[in-house]
């Protein structure tokens, strides 16, 4: 069986230089260590590169995402 992604409009924030880390992302066991993020997910801690993604999950949840993996699943969504 093939299923297709239900289209989920998500908050995300990328780890670059001179970006500030949302509020959103900040009560989410956030840590910082040189200019990787550490985040609390629900698969444990995992951490956030320089360039990579944090997505915010349908349930609240963030998580890490490298961006080429990043750019093959989402689009943007004009607000």
């Amino acid at each position: 069986m093939k299923y297709r992604k239900k289209p989920v409009v998500v908050d995300v924030w990328q780890n670059i230089e001179g970006n500030p880390i949302p509020d959103w992302l900040q009560g989410n066991g956030v840590g910082i260590a040189g200019m990787n993020i550490i985040i609390q997910t629900l698969e444990g801690v995992m951490t956030a590169d320089p360039g990579d993604y944090i997505i915010k999950g349908v349930k609240g949840e963030c998580y890490p995402c490298k961006p080429d993996i990043f750019e093959q699943t989402y689009e943007k969504v004009e607000t």
